[in-house]
């Protein structure tokens, strides 16, 4: 360790790329599971200038614990693992990567959802287990039907174009979004769970819209829905998605996250028919590890770089 400021890392690694852009200061990593006590020792023994996070989330007991802390910077796009309140309490000022890994995941959205309406999974197990089922198997034509998706920043706007390249028919919510292609049709909430056969949720997760997926709203859906979720695990009760699945009123979910990650095992969704699970990884690829890395690494230089100069 020298005399450098110090920015600590919530994960066991970062992007050479992403180092290279950090020669200015120590980097510290807080391991692959990061708990909240590992940060606020971290925290208190280096009193870094910057975090940057990977995994774990960042208390304000990690803040209290680093009096120096300027900037809290998300290596990816969502922050909803930082406590912004306490942060803009305390003067820190909090970054996301935003579109550094949105080809990533709208890719594995589109892997979901292919794979729910391919039956992808339980036809690879009959297959490997000796059986034929093309005289009685019919799996679901995507083309002509309506994808409804809620969120429309970078991912959901690149999803949208895949949707619209086989064909579908595309509706969108978000109450921030202009400017969009004349493809995605602009609708309220209630529309996307009215209209869709398809719904994928690309937003971040808030206070207002935690489990948004629920009973009520899976019961205003269309019978045999494909949900796809690609953004975070707490907007979906997860109980009613399991009887809405059950019953076959949803006829398949493809999720890459889930309300409490690393998720939990046994879960009520293992060896349940109809779902297509994946652990979280749909922004983990090496392109989107490198963006990630530098956009994050970035955002944080300009930051203490602003803080500098307005000291000076």
């Amino acid at each position: 360790m020298t005399d450098k400021p110090v920015i600590i890392v919530t994960g066991a690694d970062l992007a050479p790329e992403a180092q290279a852009l950090l020669g200015d200061y120590d980097i510290v990593f807080a391991g692959k599971t990061p708990q909240s006590q590992d940060l606020v020792a971290l925290a208190r023994k280096h009193n870094p200038v910057g975090i940057i996070v990977r995994y774990g989330s960042v208390s304000a007991e990690v803040m209290d614990a680093a009096p120096g802390l300027k900037v809290i910077s998300k290596h990816g796009t969502g922050t909803d693992t930082i406590d912004k309140a306490a942060a803009q309490a305390r003067g820190i000022e909090v970054t996301a990567a935003a579109g550094a890994n949105a080809a990533a995941v709208a890719e594995h959205a589109l892997a979901l959802m292919l794979a729910c309406a391919k039956s992808v999974v339980p036809l690879d197990a009959r297959m490997h287990a000796g059986h034929w089922d093309k005289a009685t198997h019919k799996s679901l034509e995507l083309h002509g039907l309506t994808v409804g998706l809620v969120g429309l920043g970078a991912i959901g706007r690149r999803f949208a174009r895949m949707c619209d390249a086989i064909g579908m028919r595309v509706i969108g919510f978000d109450p921030f979004a202009t400017d969009l292609p004349d493809y995605v049709e602009a609708v309220p909430l209630d529309r996307i769970w009215e209209d869709s056969d398809v719904i994928s949720l690309q937003c971040p997760l808030t206070a207002e819209n935690k489990d948004m997926v629920n009973a009520a709203t899976l019961a205003r859906c269309k019978p045999g829905v494909i949900l796809v979720n690609t953004a975070r695990g707490g907007l979906v009760d997860e109980a009613a998605l399991l009887e809405a699945v059950r019953s076959g009123h949803v006829a398949a979910a493809g999720l890459d996250s889930f309300a409490q990650e690393p998720m939990t095992s046994p879960h009520i969704f293992q060896g349940q028919p109809g779902f297509v699970l994946s652990p979280h990884i749909g922004g983990v690829t090496s392109a989107a590890y490198v963006n990630m890395g530098v956009a994050a690494a970035t955002n944080t230089i300009a930051v203490l770089n602003r803080v500098r100069q307005a000291a000076a």
